[in-house]
């Protein structure tokens, strides 16, 4: 039986990871900020992380924030990591973080290197926008009269279960440093996305393409949050839509 230490253990994706990862009978321990007994700033790190870390043969990094802090983090968790004499670390990045200029992607790609040069075995496994993600934002945008989405970018959401299977897998295999991407079944457009999300939940919006400028549009229309050659996933969006939403 293998000791995992997994990080955001409580979030959308670790919660996933942990489960499948105690259903095949290893033990898991949850590090986040207010879970006990492993309730650990990972920006901070200290003795509590060296604790959480005791005797742990593979970290799954699922620990993030858009608010910053990800690679102070990453430096915490790495020099504990090498104390505690961790095999292997399991890193999930997202696709188009080399391509798109978002500042937390950005940020996810220094993370990258990182673990990289850390010296410690590492697998990181970078996929698209998780089905959860794509329905908040599309709720957030149908609070509106018109539901407005960027013109030309397409998305690839994928199911967040699923990921989280990969990332078992990985976790229990050996290091494999950066393995294929992982993606969504289908890329489709966001305004065809956004007229499922509002058919899904009843909704009555008109939905309109709004063109943009910069960087990031540039980068999302040609494609940089896909991975069409990497469409292994098999839960569509209409699928996700219904179990979470009924109909």
């Amino acid at each position: 039986m293998t000791t995992i230490l997994v990080t955001g253990g409580t979030g959308t994706l670790g919660r996933c990871v942990t489960a499948r990862l105690r259903a095949d009978g290893h033990e898991v321990r949850v590090l986040s900020r207010h879970t006990r007994p492993y309730a650990v700033d990972l920006r901070v790190g200290g003795s509590g992380l060296d604790a959480a870390l005791a005797g742990v043969e593979t970290v799954v990094h699922c620990a993030s924030s858009p608010r910053g802090g990800d690679e102070e983090a990453a430096e915490q968790l790495i020099a504990a990591a090498r104390r505690a004499g961790v095999g292997h670390l399991v890193y999930i990045s997202i696709v188009g973080v080399d391509r798109v200029p978002l500042r937390y992607y950005k940020t996810k790609l220094a993370v990258e290197r990182q673990i990289e040069t850390s010296g410690l075995g590492w697998t990181v496994l970078r996929a698209t926008q998780f089905h959860d993600l794509l329905v908040s934002v599309l709720g957030g945008l149908a609070k509106a009269p018109v539901l407005l989405v960027p013109a030309g970018v397409q998305d690839q959401p994928v199911e967040v279960e699923e990921v989280a299977d990969r990332l078992a897998g990985l976790a229990l295999a050996a290091p494999a440093g950066r393995v294929a991407d992982m993606g969504g079944p289908e890329v489709r457009t966001l305004d065809s996305l956004a007229r499922s999300y509002l058919r899904a939940t009843g909704r009555r919006r008109a939905v309109r393409r709004v063109p943009l400028f910069g960087g990031t549009y540039r980068a999302a229309r040609a494609g940089g949050l896909l991975a069409p050659e990497q469409a292994v996933g098999k839960t569509t969006f209409e699928e996700y839509l219904g179990r979470r939403f009924g109909g």
